[in-house]
């Protein structure tokens, strides 16, 4: 049999042959529907053109995160960013929104007005029942939106992407048992927000496997830090300053240095095991130093690539899914940090 030619794939997408120049040579003008029966169709007949060729239709994604101030959420950025450069053949444009999780109002207020003009949202938040709603109607509820990172229930969300949490939690209380050893000891636990549902699974994972296997450790208690790094080193300082049995810290979430800056000032940086979450290139430093013993780090870079995947696949620019919609998880230490 020869080789396929635009007659034969306009018959089998029962389309104009016109209508397949225009597809395989992005000149635009074609309904989405058309132009993705003339891709499919140019894949199964093995058509070049259209096997890596870059879709027509420009699509807009609307990612929504904390600011840069965060370093988690500005490393996502980043990789965001050049997602638009490097998946060009899935012409998926993705715009960031900076959000406060504090002010859930005003997300609502974003998520509706994005619904308007944008084809897909991607967004990290606290768990909240307006903007659960808020991501339910998105697009009349016909659009597709992905959690990354945190899941947000009875939001209608398409996929959540990013790391078992619970499971990241239980490495960090097992990682806390060892390093603690025989005599165990009392630790402070620095949640960003425990409404945060990843970070509320990271907590339960971690209280989970002390329960299990290191009944020497105990959660002394459990605090919130909002997501604002000074805080986070405030309410260490405060806890050990008023418990000198604590003997270990676990940061679910912002704040690393604060917190490194609490232990120098009380002299303890080398007596309490630190262990916190994500690689960022200020705790790889701080790791260096030997400031914090452990970090279990969810890889920005395959969150956000498999979220580009999922939504590709969705709008049938990608022919499959990504194998798995959990992204794994890393433990560094000193020797390979």
């Amino acid at each position: 049999m020869g080789k396929a030619t635009a007659r034969d794939l306009a018959s089998a997408a029962d389309v104009s042959v016109s209508t397949v120049d225009r597809v395989l040579n992005n000149r635009g003008g074609v309904s989405e529907d058309k132009e993705q029966r003339v891709l499919e169709h140019a894949r199964r007949l093995k058509i070049d053109r259209a096997l890596n060729q870059r879709a027509a239709r420009t699509l807009r994604i609307a990612v929504l995160l904390q600011s840069r101030t965060n370093p988690f959420h500005a490393t996502v950025q980043d990789h965001f960013e050049a997602a638009n450069r490097d998946f060009l053949q899935y012409n998926l444009q993705f715009q960031i929104h900076h959000v406060d999780p504090a002010r859930p109002a005003a997300t609502v207020d974003l998520v509706n007005t994005l619904s308007t003009h944008c084809d897909a949202l991607i967004i990290v938040s606290p768990q909240n029942e307006a903007i659960a709603a808020a991501m339910s109607a998105f697009g009349r509820g016909e659009k597709p939106v992905i959690t990354l990172a945190s899941d947000i229930r009875d939001s209608g969300r398409y996929a959540y992407v990013g790391p078992d949490n619970r499971r990241a939690g239980r490495v960090a209380g097992d990682l806390m048992g060892r390093l603690l050893g025989k005599e165990g000891g009392e630790i402070v636990v620095i949640s960003g927000m425990l409404s945060m549902i990843g970070h509320e699974e990271r907590e339960m994972g971690f209280r989970a496997v002390l329960r299990e296997r290191y009944p020497q450790c105990k959660i002394a208690e459990v605090l919130e830090s909002m997501e604002r790094e000074e805080r986070a080193g405030d309410l260490v300082f405060d806890a050990l300053k008023d418990d000198q049995r604590i003997r270990g810290v676990y940061n679910v979430s912002a704040g690393a240095q604060s917190v490194v800056n609490a232990l120098k000032t009380l002299g303890k940086s080398r007596e309490v095991i630190f262990i916190t979450h994500e690689l960022t290139d200020d705790r790889r430093h701080l790791m260096r130093e030997g400031m914090i013993d452990a970090i279990i780090d969810q890889n920005p870079a395959i969150e956000v690539r498999t979220a580009v995947e999922a939504l590709a696949a969705y709008f049938r620019r990608k022919d499959e899914q990504p194998a798995s919609l959990i992204t794994p998880i890393q433990i560094h230490m000193i020797e390979n940090c």
